[in-house]
């Protein structure tokens, strides 16, 4: 018997996690940290970004690497430059009203992990779950562009900026990405 509903190339469904969900991507700059690692990791790194949304404390996507380059370390890289980055924005603004606090929270979490010199943003590791079925598929994108609603950000999943649902509802979205027919 043939499967019909087979995902033919290897995609990836990701989840990366702050310490502690804390609400780090409520501010613009750590967004933007966000976003143009993405981009750097798509030129550079060989990321294939399908789908993706940024909520508050967590960044969930639907990726794959192109030939010759690997999906864990890609996003292991961009996980500890993103961290960094953002760490050093958040200790380098005395205006931001939860500075003291998060960095608390980062510096506590880092204790704890001998990898981690000073602070830690993002939780162990990243659950990354390969895609196999179609079904499947469309459930996870469905789940990524509707996130927004569910939190009651925007109405509609194309509304929100920080997200595919534009691209597939035929607009352009803030990256670059493969939409999947």
């Amino acid at each position: 018997m043939q499967i019909q509903n087979r995902v033919t190339r290897e995609m990836y469904f990701i989840t990366s996690t702050v310490i502690d969900w804390v609400d780090v991507f409520t501010r613009p700059a750590y967004k933007h940290v966000i976003i143009e690692s993405l981009s750097y990791c798509q030129k550079e790194k060989g990321l294939i970004i399908y789908a993706w949304v940024l909520m508050t404390n967590h960044l969930h996507a639907i990726v794959g690497a192109k030939e010759g380059y690997n999906i864990s370390d890609i996003i292991r890289d961009f996980k500890k430059f993103t961290s960094k980055k953002i760490i050093a924005l958040i200790n380098d603004n005395i205006q931001e009203s939860r500075r003291d606090w998060m960095l608390n929270r980062f510096e506590y979490a880092a204790r704890n992990d001998r990898k981690v010199k000073d602070y830690k943003l993002w939780q162990e590791g990243i659950d990354c779950q390969e895609i196999y079925l179609y079904d499947y598929l469309q459930q996870k994108l469905n789940y990524i562009h509707n996130n927004p609603v569910k939190e009651e950000f925007v109405y509609l999943p194309k509304e929100y900026k920080y997200s595919s649902a534009i691209d597939y509802a035929g607009g352009k979205g803030i990256l670059v990405v493969e939409v999947i027919k």
